[in-house]
């Protein structure tokens, strides 16, 4: 029996309960968010942005991503209790308390937008604002819960932050934003999935709907090549509609190769290593796909 205590999450120092606010704020699934924020900034011109324009950009889209992550935590933190994976966090382990992360989630959300606001332009908060509400609401709360396809439907929430960067250089949505975004969007699915294949029995103890828990192994094997073979396709956009040149289509192509390898290997023969290793290449994939397209569009211009 594990009888192991923690001290009242409002008992303890401030600087302690600041840092499980940071903790729920997810900082390395962030990191990514911010990242390809920052891609969609500067490939918005030709030049670097103004370095002021950058920051705010970056620390407003950041502060509300942090924020709608501990969002999601607090409206998780019964399912989190019941995952290996997420039975650790500050809520499920008794060192924050509810109340007050709420509070700081909507403190520092608001501050986000109020940055984006003033310091990069109206339509950057009301998009951000917007993104925020299908996370941490239409996502987290409606979606993730009805349906096995909410990561497919969710995953327009995770793939608006280079959108959000473009919007916030520029004023405007454009072509190539959206561009950015689709990537993404197609992307999120064997990700995620792929993390669910691994996680299965973790996840089949949440309740909730997952792919592998209502449709089996086979089927979401199935799905995540079919949107591998399609975010390849859409990862060829930048070089067709003129953003790219040749630099990125020879990285896009290697990457789509090396995901398409995983994918291909999980659908003829699983296993819960190779399906943790596509989960951990789909981040590098991204990673380095986006690097790419920033590399050649100052080679290009």
């Amino acid at each position: 029996m594990n009888t192991t205590t923690f001290p009242a999450p409002l008992s303890r120092p401030l600087k302690v309960r600041l840092r499980s606010f940071f903790l729920m704020c997810k900082p390395r699934v962030n990191a990514l968010i911010v990242f390809t924020a920052l891609i969609g900034m500067l490939m918005a011109l030709p030049e670097v942005p103004p370095l002021g324009l950058l920051f705010a950009g970056t620390l407003g889209i950041a502060l509300v991503s942090g924020a709608a992550a501990a969002f999601n935590c607090v409206i998780e933190q019964h399912i989190d209790a019941r995952m290996a994976r997420t039975r650790a966090r500050p809520l499920p382990r008794g060192q924050a308390d509810a109340r007050e992360t709420l509070l700081l989630a909507v403190l520092v959300g608001g501050i986000g937008l109020a940055i984006l606001y003033y310091f990069a332009n109206p339509l950057t908060a009301w998009l951000t604002l917007a993104t925020f509400l299908g996370y941490a609401v239409i996502y987290t709360i409606i979606l993730k819960p009805a349906t096995p396809m909410n990561i497919v439907i969710g995953g327009a929430a995770g793939a608006m932050p280079p959108l959000l960067g473009w919007a916030a250089i520029h004023g405007t949505v454009s072509a190539e934003g959206l561009i950015m975004f689709l990537i993404i969007f197609i992307w999120t699915p064997p990700h995620f999935w792929a993390l669910a294949l691994y996680r299965r029995k973790d996840y089949a103890k949440s309740g909730l709907p997952m792919l592998p828990i209502t449709h089996g192994e086979e089927c979401t094997r199935l799905h995540i090549l079919l949107y591998t073979i399609l975010l390849t396709a859409v990862s060829l956009l930048p070089f067709t509609y003129g953003m790219s040149s040749w630099l990125y289509l020879a990285a896009a192509v290697a990457l789509n190769i090396g995901f398409l390898g995983y994918a291909i290997g999980l659908y003829r023969r699983y296993s819960d290593a190779l399906a943790r290793k596509t989960f951990t290449f789909s981040i590098v994939y991204l990673s380095a796909l986006f690097a790419a397209l920033l590399v050649d569009h100052y080679l290009i211009f």
